[in-house]
């Protein structure tokens, strides 16, 4: 779809600051992140809300969000948690017609600045907060080929 921003980013016809990708989705900071590392997580094909998801693609979309939301405490991040969090349709304050998975790192006692960041949604160094969440993955794969986790 031509005019989907999230199909022109997968495609790289559109710009964005990605941090992972496979065969089947593709991850890119958020332009207006709420936290820093806040990351939106795509299928590569077109879905535009649940109803036009696969469920298995779905699934791995979730399990991408969750390998990520582990990825922040391993990349320097500081992160001490995670919202995965999927607004379906407009109802649900979905803003692209695209299924998207954001992934936003949390830290403890960041209510205020959480709050803040929530109504100002102002980019963070993307070049540094990328390749923090890269480092993650290759560290958190590095712990499980270790057995760690």
């Amino acid at each position: 779809m031509n005019d989907c921003v999230f199909c022109r980013i997968v495609a790289g016809e559109a710009p964005a600051t990605k941090v992972y990708e496979d065969d089947a989705v593709c991850a890119f900071l958020d332009i207006r992140p709420i936290t820093r590392g806040h990351t939106l997580i795509v299928p590569r094909i077109h879905a535009g809300e649940l109803d036009d998801l696969d469920p298995e693609l779905g699934a791995r979309i979730f399990r991408t969000g969750h390998r990520l939301a582990r990825a922040v405490r391993y990349g320097g991040l500081d992160g001490d948690g995670a919202n995965l969090i999927l607004n379906d349709g407009v109802a649900a304050f979905q803003t692209v017609g695209h299924v998207h998975l954001h992934v936003v790192p949390r830290r403890h006692g960041d209510k205020l600045s959480f709050a803040k960041g929530f109504l100002l949604r102002r980019p963070h160094d993307p070049v540094s907060t990328a390749a923090a969440i890269r480092a993650g993955l290759t560290a958190l794969d590095a712990a499980e080929d270790e057995g760690v986790n």
